[in-house]
Formats: C-alpha cells, structure tokens, sequence
C-alpha cells in the first residue's frame, strides 16, 4: 500500500514526493511494518497517534501522517487490493500558527539576509505565495514586463489552479532589477530567483541566522501568507480578489489567515473613539437612569 501511494505521487508529478517518502519510511512503515492491511484497527492508530506525540510530534504532521495513511487505504480499495478499511480518526489542531511580520520587523530582518534572497523574499512578502514551491519555481517565460503581469500556470500550484498577479510598481522595478542582472550575468538561468544560477531549493540555515543577527524570534518564511492577506484587506483588496491572488481555494483556508492582530485591535478602539467623539464632555458620573 505504501509503494502504491508513493507511485501515485510519482504519476501525478508532486512535487513534495521526498516528504511524504519521509512520513511513510520514518514514521508510518516503523509504526505498522509486519502488519496486514485488514488486520490494523483503530485501536492501532489511535496508539500511532499516542506514540508521535509522546515523540513531541505536533497534531499538525501527525495529521498529515493519518491522511497518508487513509489515502493508502483508498487508493487499495480502487485497485480491489483489500475490501475494508479501519476507521481513521481527525484531529483537531490547536496549534495553527498565528504569525506575521510588521513592517518594521520586516524592514529589520531584510538585510540581514544573504542578497540573493531579499528579492524573492520581497516578492513573497508583497504576493503571499509560497517560497519553496511557487516563488523559487518562477521562471523567465512567466513573466510579462510589459504587461506588468506573472502567471503561475495550471497544475504548477499546490491546489493545481493557475494564478495571474498583475505587478505593484515597486515588485514590477524589482523584476525589472532581477531582468538587467539575468541579461547582464545569468543569460542561460531560467529562474528569475535563483543562487548563483542554480534553484534555490533551502533557505532554513540563511533565515535562521537573519533572525538572530535581527533579534526577529518565532517567524517563519510562511508567515508571508498570513502577513499578505491581512495587508490586502487592509489595503480594501475585496476578500475574494485577495484569495485569488495568494492561491486560498476555500474560504475557511483563507480565514485561517486573515489573523487580527492586537495594532488591528487598537486601531479598532481609536476608531470607535473619533466614530462617538460626541460623548466628549458629558459628565459620565451622572446616573442617567436615576436622573
């Protein structure tokens, strides 16, 4: 079952075959290797689940392992491999993530960073797609400098739906700057970001010393997504335009994102101060039921 769910990625061309290869041999093969598919109950998933978290392992990936698990059991099913599959139960995830970057956080980590990451970082920053799998994979042929317009096409996303982003000045400048260095020393690359001419496939040990040298703790490159979505709607971008643009398929997704933050609270409380200004200078130890 294992091998016929890691073919499947292979089939359909995923890009993330080296992670869910990871799941199953790390965690899902050591967990239930010898058993027999119709032999593995509930019982024994619910002890996989209590073994990864005494492993610390969080409800998040342990999610993301159960739904291998339940994607082996169905693809056996259509192939008439096995007749029944075990009950596998969801989790309920306390552990979303809520961060994202200010500006001037923004503005303090940027240059710490190695030069070749500012401008997809920017770029990441501005859009709210994903670094490793839409921004490194943008390539020359996406890109129309005159139209002022970037395209990601059909079935190169993570929900296989095609996006076109129509370029704010200064990302359009900035692409503009990434075209004059590609004429002038990387002709033949056909990344618009890349590393010395080559895909920039890892950035963890880079961002991890930016955060340090910038005293910017507890932030993540995905952080992006959340801190895009709160500025377009800050921004008044209409809730579906902006969803469109960072990739959200679904509403409950995109709400996900749209995190409020305690300056989003205070800004809400100084407008609700000027809205009823008029209350200013009545005497509010006056009872005004007693009279």
């Amino acid at each position: 079952m294992a091998e016929d769910f890691l073919n499947d990625y292979r089939v359909n061309g995923r890009r993330s075959l080296d992670v869910a290869q990871r799941r199953v041999k790390k965690h899902l093969a050591r967990f239930f290797a010898g058993k027999r598919a119709h032999d593995i109950t509930t019982a024994d998933i619910k002890s996989f689940i209590a073994k990864r978290q005494e492993e610390q392992a969080s409800n998040g990936e342990v999610s993301l392992e159960l739904a291998a698990l339940r994607r082996m059991y169905n693809l056996a099913l259509q192939a008439e491999k096995i007749i029944r599959k075990p009950y596998i139960p969801t989790l309920k995830l306390h552990n979303a993530r809520q961060g994202f970057f200010e500006a001037w956080e923004f503005a303090k980590i940027l240059p710490k960073l190695p030069e070749e990451l500012r401008a997809p970082i920017i770029f990441a920053y501005w859009t709210g797609w994903r670094l490793k799998d839409e921004v490194f994979q943008i390539t020359w042929q996406q890109i129309d400098l005159e139209a002022g317009t970037v395209r990601l096409e059909v079935n190169t996303t993570k929900n296989d739906d095609g996006r076109l982003f129509f370029l704010p000045s200064d990302l359009r400048a900035l692409l503009e700057q990434q075209w004059a260095d590609h004429l002038s020393h990387w002709p033949d690359c056909l990344f618009v970001f890349h590393r010395n001419g080559k895909r920039i496939k890892d950035i963890r040990g880079s961002w991890q010393r930016a955060c340090k040298e910038s005293e910017i703790v507890a932030k993540i490159p995905h952080d992006f997504r959340r801190t895009a979505v709160r500025n377009m709607v800050r921004a008044g971008i209409p809730e579906r335009v902006a969803m469109q643009i960072c990739g959200h398929k679904t509403r409950s997704v995109f709400d996900r994102y749209h995190i409020v933050s305690e300056g989003d609270l205070r800004e809400a409380a100084q407008k609700l101060s000027r809205a009823f200004s008029f209350f200013d200078g009545h005497n509010f130890g006056h009872n005004p039921v007693s009279g």
